[in-house]
Parts: structure tokens; C-alpha cells; sequence
């Protein structure tokens, strides 16, 4: 993603709120590739909604982060290994890709850590977190739109970020913003 590409879009456009909404697990990545992500967007004055840890208080996402979504010209989704665990990640995704829909809204995503394909397909950790999902009450309703939503996802043009723990990936990826 080039900054440039960043600021292009959304020049064209000044009902916002923000600029770029970030959807991501925080338990993977807040503290890391996502805070860092949302540090060089700041810097360089894209105005970006991240998510307050207290925004979150139940499976249902807030009325507030709704509007959120709906007020940002791009999303950035960052596709972790624990993503698909978070019934609140994936109805902001499910929200999200509305967004693309109605709104025309732009959504990035980003595989950090995980293949495309685990995505795509709901394998492994993707395909665990779904199944546990399904037991809860219900669930299998949910689950059928979430794995649709990754889907869709994951055939969306993105970065595939792998081995991130050398730390060079998210040089690289944020060179790119």
C-alpha cells in the first residue's frame, strides 16, 4: 500500500470521519505489526479509527464502531492467526464488507502470519475457531455468514505478510504505506 494510493482516495471524497478504519484481533497484533501500522498512518496525518479495548463489551458490536466503519473511506483489515476466534472481529468484517457494498467503501486486507488460502477456506485455526463457534447458540447462522465474509476477504486483492517475527515484513510492508 503506497501512502500516495492512501491520500489519492481519499482526497476525492470529505464526508468521512476517517480516513482508514482498522479491523485486527488486538491479542495479536496490537502491540505489534497493527500499533505500528496505526503509529505510521497518524504520522503522516491519514486520520485512522482504532479500536479502544473498552469499545468492546459484548459479542455485538457497538453502535459506535458501526458508525465508525461506515464513516471510513478504506478499512484495513489485518487477517491474523486468532482472528476468526473473535466473534466481534468477525462481525466487524461481516459490517465491513456491507461497507464495501452500500458505501463503495475500500478494504485492504492484510494475511499477517497466516495464508491466504487458510482464509479462504477456513483451514486450520480459521477452520477451529469456526467449528467452536457453531456450538454456541446460534451459532451455525453466524458462522455461515462469517465464513462467507472471509471468503470474500481473502479473494480480495491484499498483502501476504508471512514469517513476521524477523520484524522485516512490517519494514516492509509499512515502507509500502
Amino acid at each position: 500500500m503506497d501512502t500516495q494510493l492512501v491520500r489519492g482516495e481519499l482526497s476525492t471524497s470529505s464526508h468521512f470521519s476517517y480516513e482508514v478504519f482498522l479491523s485486527f484481533r488486538g491479542e495479536d497484533t496490537r502491540k505489534t505489526f497493527t500499533g505500528h501500522l496505526y503509529s505510521k498512518l497518524d504520522n503522516v496525518g491519514v486520520k485512522t479509527f482504532i479500536d479502544d479495548e473498552e469499545l468492546r463489551k459484548g459479542d455485538v458490536i457497538s453502535r459506535e464502531l458501526e458508525k465508525a466503519i461506515e464513516g471510513s473511506r478504506i478499512s484495513i483489515v489485518v487477517l491474523s492467526r486468532n482472528y476468526a476466534s473473535s466473534s466481534w472481529c468477525l462481525n466487524e468484517l461481516v459490517k465491513i464488507l456491507e461497507c464495501k457494498e452500500k458505501l463503495k467503501q475500500t478494504v485492504l486486507p492484510i494475511f499477517y502470519d497466516v495464508h491466504p488460502s487458510e482464509v479462504r477456506k477456513q483451514i486450520g485455526l480459521f477452520g477451529e475457531a469456526l467449528a467452536k463457534h457453531k456450538e454456541r447458540p446460534f451459532g451455525a447462522q453466524m458462522v455461515e455468514k462469517w465464513r462467507a465474509a472471509l471468503t470474500e476477504a481473502a479473494n480480495l486483492s491484499g498483502w501476504d505478510l508471512q514469517n513476521v517475527a524477523d520484524g522485516k515484513s512490517y519494514k516492509r510492508s509499512t515502507r509500502h504505506l
